[in-house]
């Protein structure tokens, strides 16, 4: 498929987890010969929840949670159909969300 990209984007809340996925996508790309670009970061989505930490009165007293949602991109260049069956057939982990544009 000469002249095509594969973009592959990756979220999790565990930074070392999505890490580590992003390796082995990027191993086996290149054991199949195919050009890499990345993981390239993506900026950190950051959600911030402000709840009351008593059911009735005491509005001052409140507690923060965070979410972080870390994501990270890689494009393919040039796959080969030998690096979209090799793609396919990678096991992650299942707190990170891949999705892949052609």
């Amino acid at each position: 498929m000469p002249g095509q990209k594969i973009r592959i984007k990756l979220k999790a809340y565990d930074h070392e987890l999505l890490d580590e996925s992003a390796k082995k996508i990027v191993e086996v790309a290149k054991s199949t010969n195919s050009k890499v670009s990345g993981p390239i970061p993506l900026p950190t989505e950051r959600t911030l929840y402000c709840v009351l930490r008593s059911p009735m009165k005491h509005k001052d007293s409140r507690e923060h949670f965070e979410k972080r949602v870390h994501k990270r991109l890689i494009d393919i260049i040039d796959p080969s159909p030998k690096t979209i069956d090799a793609l396919m057939r990678i096991n992650l982990p299942a707190g990170v969300d891949v999705e892949i544009k052609l």
